[in-house]
């Protein structure tokens, strides 16, 4: 029996990382797969053949993980929720008074 072996490297104040993909990827690529095998059952019981139903979650596979491991790459740990949240930001404030700033003191 072959016995696998998975390293997974955790440092002191480093991020989860397991082949390559770090933090919440690693859950994200999860959630994906769970996804993909319920798709693949519920079009597999609304009666799609078989190949293309393999075929079509093989080429959704393939796109779910390189694009989490693209993200992992170029956000890294938090980069990604500080892209999110940079979108929320407004762009500027329009205060037409004096009477808001004031109110700031109090």
């Amino acid at each position: 029996m072959n016995n696998s072996v998975y390293k997974i490297n955790k440092g002191i104040n480093k991020p989860i990382e397991f082949k390559g993909l770090k933090a919440q990827y690693i859950g994200y690529l999860g959630i994906g797969i769970l996804v993909l095998l319920i798709l693949f059952a519920v079009l597999f019981i609304a009666g799609v053949n078989r190949y293309v139903c393999i075929i079509l979650i093989a080429i959704l596979g393939t796109g779910l993980f390189m694009g989490t491991y693209k993200l992992s790459d170029t956000y890294g740990q938090h980069g990604l929720t500080k892209r999110l949240a940079r979108r929320n930001m407004p762009s500027g404030i329009v205060a037409n008074s004096r009477l808001f700033f004031i109110q700031l003191k109090r």
